[in-house]
């Protein structure tokens, strides 16, 4: 039993899943004040403000350069990591929800036999802007150092 009692006292996953909530929580009120609708869907989807993916790679980052030191190989493979994510989210999943969007116009423009081509839309909120991938890194510093204040003894 002790590998399993390992993962619920490990410091970095702790500190990147708290991340990741806390990103995903404030995306619920942060979209009702922009799109003035409630929408709790935002909690489990993926896109917008603020990144969860950054965050919880900034936090996984920092945690492990707190815990193991900024010049240890460890650290390097997480920066390495946080770096193609940042990237990912907002290079790749930011283009393919522009071409959701651009389809799913062409989708309800065009009829065949009067009717749709298809009911489905396409997921087009799969990315996010470089603000948004700001937001996410911030969100995972402020958890990261929060955690680690109350988790770890001076």
């Amino acid at each position: 039993m002790q590998p399993i009692d390992g993962v619920f006292s490990n410091h970095v996953i702790i500190s990147t899943l708290i991340a990741w909530f806390v990103a995903q929580a404030l995306k619920v009120p942060l979209y009702y004040r922009v799109e003035h609708r409630l929408d709790w869907k935002r909690f489990v989807g993926s896109g917008g403000m603020p990144s969860s993916h950054t965050s919880m790679v900034i936090a996984l980052c920092l945690t492990v350069g707190i815990l193991q030191g900024f010049d240890s190989a460890l650290f390097g493979v997480c920066f390495v990591l946080a770096t193609i994510v940042m990237y990912d989210a907002t290079g790749v999943r930011r283009e393919t929800g522009t071409q959701a969007t651009i389809i799913n116009q062409i989708l309800k423009d065009v009829l065949i036999n009067g009717k749709r081509i298809s009911d489905e839309e396409l997921k087009e909120l799969v990315g996010h802007t470089p603000f948004e991938v700001l937001g996410g890194a911030i969100v995972g510093i402020i958890t990261t150092f929060t955690y680690l204040w109350f988790a770890i003894p001076s």
